[in-house]
């Protein structure tokens, strides 16, 4: 992936200024415009993305469609839906000692947005904020991952294709260009990534405060009480753990299980990946590939602590390790102490749900959090705990509902996004007061 020049994206960056300052993005005809031109757009490359998706990461169709090009289309149905409404401005009740005047809450764009996305989804978590900025009315800059080429690559074409570079933009390139980007002065920063490359965007927002959504991950429990359906929580753990060979911000990390049912659980789980996968995942069109080397070399690292259930199988040359369960796992081992990202799920056992409670809450603030179990444990669970998001008696579905909010906590982010929330995160609040002049 050639490197965009710094010149290159300075002169974008200034062009975009310059069309925000026009004014035209504000209107709300231009924003629905552009977002069914968007919409248009992504159906015309549909065939394209899923392509360049099964390139990079070997994905399916239908994982492609699913987990990425359908959640975009929904996202803009949504916006499109819904846009007036989110952006008409809100009478504010006055309260007496103002009267007569009257308040009103004004949602202005917050400007030239800079958006940054990872690889493990990239289609979905570069083009998803953008919806927003563009409903939003901002202007924005987009830097997709250099790790997923073939996708960088038809993104752009669909995008300088459909949009003009001043209103949205892309560079493209490795850490080089990121640090460029981070050196200019945006009016808000969208990051999706690691904690500790989180850190790293917030560190140079500070320089201008700009403010910043940082969607980030962390270790995500998954805990299977005693008294779960184990056949239902087997293939909901197997599905979720699988989806994109475990690369998943909100994939289920680690398991944490009941000493009595450790056992069925896992056998069961051992068969719903043969369901899904066959005896051979690495034959299977469904079961995507790592990355990279150096995150298959990583990955191995991790796989060499405890005793593997079953899976373990990895072939390097074709980038592929088989869905693994490794038990007899201690809490000090190394793959309890980052997050896996991949198809890796180490086990722990428990005794009394207080053990759970405990270690989550002696650790960083997950992501997601995924419960098995009865409805009334469930609850006390989750009101001893906090994470992101998360499923009771499932895994990632939290993410599907536009409706709802998505986003981390502490250490797995800041900020929130999908819907009315990416409508949010560009915008401004504008608390006004109108005051009449003909009385004092």
């Amino acid at each position: 992936m050639e490197n965009t020049p710094r010149a290159t994206i300075e002169s974008l960056l200034e062009s975009q200024r310059a069309f925000f300052a026009t004014q035209e993005t504000k209107t709300i005809d231009f924003r629905i415009h552009n977002l069914k031109k968007f919409r248009s757009a992504i159906l015309r490359y549909e065939s394209k993305i899923a392509s360049a998706l099964w390139a990079d990461l070997h994905k399916s169709y239908e994982e492609a469609y699913m987990t990425e090009i359908s959640l975009v289309l929904g996202e803009i149905n949504n916006h499109l839906k819904h846009i007036k409404r989110w952006a008409k401005p809100k009478r504010i009740k006055t309260p007496l000692v103002l009267l007569p005047s009257h308040c009103r809450l004004l949602q202005e764009p917050l400007g030239v947005a800079l958006i940054m996305a990872p690889w493990n989804y990239p289609f979905q978590l570069l083009m998803n904020p953008l919806v927003g900025a563009i409903s939003s009315g901002c202007c924005a800059m987009l830097k997709p991952s250099p790790y997923t080429p073939t996708v960088a690559k038809v993104m752009e074409e669909m995008l300088s294709e459909t949009f003009d570079s001043k209103y949205i933009g892309v560079a493209q390139g490795n850490r080089e260009v990121n640090q460029v980007l981070l050196e200019q002065r945006f009016d808000v920063i969208f990051f999706t990534g690691s904690p500790s490359l989180g850190k790293t965007v917030m560190k140079a927002a500070s320089q201008y405060l700009t403010p910043v959504v940082l969607e980030l991950g962390g270790k995500s429990p998954c805990i299977v009480d005693r008294d779960a359906n184990l056949a239902v929580a087997a293939k909901r753990i197997a599905w979720g753990k699988c989806i994109n060979a475990g690369q998943t911000c909100i994939a289920p990390d680690y398991l944490f299980v009941h000493k009595e049912v450790k056992e069925q659980l896992l056998d069961k789980m051992e068969v719903a990946i043969q369901e899904m996968h066959g005896e051979d995942p690495r034959h299977s069109k469904f079961y995507p590939r790592i990355v990279s080397e150096s995150a298959m070399e990583r990955l191995q690292q991790l796989m060499k602590h405890g005793k593997i259930r079953f899976g373990g199988e990895v072939e390097l040359s074709e980038k592929y390790i088989a869905p693994t369960v490794i038990d007899e796992i201690q809490p000090d081992y190394p793959v309890m102490q980052e997050e896996i990202f991949g198809p890796v799920l180490p086990v722990m056992t428990f005794e009394h749900i207080g053990e759970v409670v405990d270690y989550v809450n002696s650790h960083e603030k997950p992501l997601a959090f995924y419960y098995f179990g009865r409805n009334k444990a469930a609850k006390e669970v989750l009101n001893r705990t906090t994470s992101g998001g998360g499923c009771i008696n499932d895994t990632l579905l939290h993410i599907v509902n536009h409706r709802m909010p998505f986003g981390g906590v502490g250490n797995s982010g800041i900020g929130k996004y999908h819907g009315k929330y990416s409508f949010a995160a560009f915008s401004n609040a504008r608390a006004m007061v109108y005051t009449p002049a003909w009385i004092e």
